[in-house]
């Protein structure tokens, strides 16, 4: 079959309008958020239904096209970028909230709704969804979903992981299969599998998410310190005095200042870096957290201590956090955002060793993190337009994975492996792990079409490794 009689044949299985083919449409999934890595698909398909979605899949099964699922294209590791003969399965117009039930504090959503929009339909019944990416105002909970993202409240509330109830998805075999479906739920955790595949296994149809109360009381404080180093040791100093805040969030003096020139941030003036800090939970409670904080963070010598006085000021104090990826163009034409992880007793470390590689290299990097469970961000600034420059960041952002590894941590903490890590992944499993990853693949995805090229080092999965479905095996499959 040629790439246009594919592409014929799927428009004749959808209603019109659903398949892009045209360059100028084309040329809006080439990429993700990671621009440096572009493709052109065959077509885009933009399905409306569930059961459109499952059309497509099929199809693509039968006739062997691989296929990549996309939410918002937020993805920060080329996880959603197209395969040159490929289709894209463009998932944002399945944007429904199926369900809230606050007795059950759970909502039911379709793949495309926008993680704020779950918040915003659960807050007439005092609840809301935790994880909070920095893209959280167009991310979609699929990508989420997809990707395991975390967000600056993952240290007290956890990763999308901990937060999804139930999935429906239809697997590149074609199988629509459910798994979870409430709090009560028995056996294997399939959800928990699911979570973070990358949209290796199939494509996200239906999310089960569970819901939190708001809590009665918040406190924010904004530090500044005269180096990043003294403030990645705050961050170790609060939590090895026993306090768990809802989210802790550095900044370096790069970082401040883009946020400060896009959204007018008021951080303290002359601060290498700031610390946010929020405490969340019963009133007393707060208050009682909030004297042992202050007593933690005094002893660290900050330059500057702030606390939010109302709501307003709190979220202004976000809306910099939030808000300093995307400013950070104003410092550079070009960046890369890297992610991994180090230990947290070893953040101020880390932290000087990147500066020393920024020096080294001659390339600024700002740093921008979820510092209570060490999830590094630096941000590795580069000029395209010069020879070489790409090239040098690259390099650059591999030192810095190596060096996370090295220190016993990850090189990812929410953004995925995608093609930016693939290669880097030997480095920190071995031939039987990964080998495992494979089988597992291989058993949702014996073709390899889903999303392939992402993530594991390697190409399709082997097909020898494909034996009885462990899905089958369990029990849990509907057949649609």
């Amino acid at each position: 079959m040629g790439e246009r009689s594919a592409a014929s044949r799927l428009a004749e299985l959808l209603p019109p309008g659903r398949l892009l083919e045209r360059p100028a449409e084309l040329a809006a999934y080439e990429s993700d958020g990671l621009t440096v890595f572009r493709t052109r698909p065959l077509a885009v398909v933009v399905p409306r239904t569930r059961d459109e979605v499952i059309t497509v899949v099929r199809a693509c099964r039968e006739w062997r096209i691989p296929f990549v699922a996309r939410g918002s294209g937020t993805s920060l590791c080329g996880g959603a970028l197209p395969v040159a003969d490929g289709v894209v399965i463009a998932l944002n117009r399945l944007d429904r909230i199926l369900a809230v039930d606050p007795d059950e504090r759970i909502a039911v959503v379709e793949p495309g709704v926008v993680n704020t929009a779950v918040s915003a339909a659960a807050a007439p019944h005092g609840l809301y969804y935790a994880p909070d990416p920095s893209s959280q105002s167009v991310c979609t909970i699929g990508g989420n979903v997809a990707f395991n993202s975390g967000g600056a409240h993952c240290l007290r509330h956890g990763m999308t992981a901990n937060h999804v109830l139930g999935i429906e998805a239809v697997l590149a075999t074609g199988e629509v299969v459910r798994f979870g479906g409430g709090r009560d739920h028995a056996g294997p955790d399939w959800c928990g599998l699911f979570t973070g595949h990358e949209w290796r296994f199939g494509v996200t149809l239906e999310v089960t998410l569970q819901l939190l109360p708001r809590p009665e009381s918040l406190a924010t404080l904004l530090v500044g310190y005269a180096t990043l180093e003294e403030a990645g040791d705050a961050v170790a100093a609060v939590i090895a005095g026993g306090l768990l805040p809802g989210a802790i969030e550095i900044m370096d003096a790069l970082a401040i200042r883009a946020a400060q020139a896009a959204v007018h941030a008021d951080y303290p003036a002359g601060c290498e870096a700031v610390l946010i800090v929020e405490l969340e939970g019963p009133r007393e409670a707060v208050a009682a957290d909030r004297a042992r904080l202050e007593a933690i963070l005094a002893a660290g010598r900050p330059v500057a201590v702030r606390a939010a006085r109302d709501a307003d000021e709190r979220l202004a104090i976000w809306k910099g956090r939030k808000s300093a990826f995307s400013a950070v163009g104003r410092l550079s034409p070009d960046f890369i955002v890297q992610d991994g992880v180090v230990p947290r007793c070893r953040l101020g470390e880390a932290l000087r060793r990147i500066d020393g590689m920024s020096q080294e290299t001659g390339l600024r990097v700002a740093n921008v993190f979820h510092a209570g469970d060490g999830n590094l961000h630096p941000l590795i600034l580069f000029d395209g337009r010069r020879e070489g420059d790409l090239e040098r960041a690259e390099a650059l952002a591999g030192r810095i994975l190596r060096m996370c590894i090295e220190m016993g941590g990850s090189i990812t903490g929410e953004h995925g492996v995608g093609v930016e890590k693939k290669a880097y992944l030997p480095e920190m499993f071995g031939p039987d792990e990964i080998d495992c990853m494979e089988r597992i693949r291989a058993a949702f995805d014996p073709l390899g079409l889903s999303n392939p090229g992402k993530m594991l080092p390697g190409g399709a999965p082997a097909l020898a490794h494909v034996g009885l479905h462990p899905i089958e095996r369990a029990g849990v499959v509907s057949r649609e």
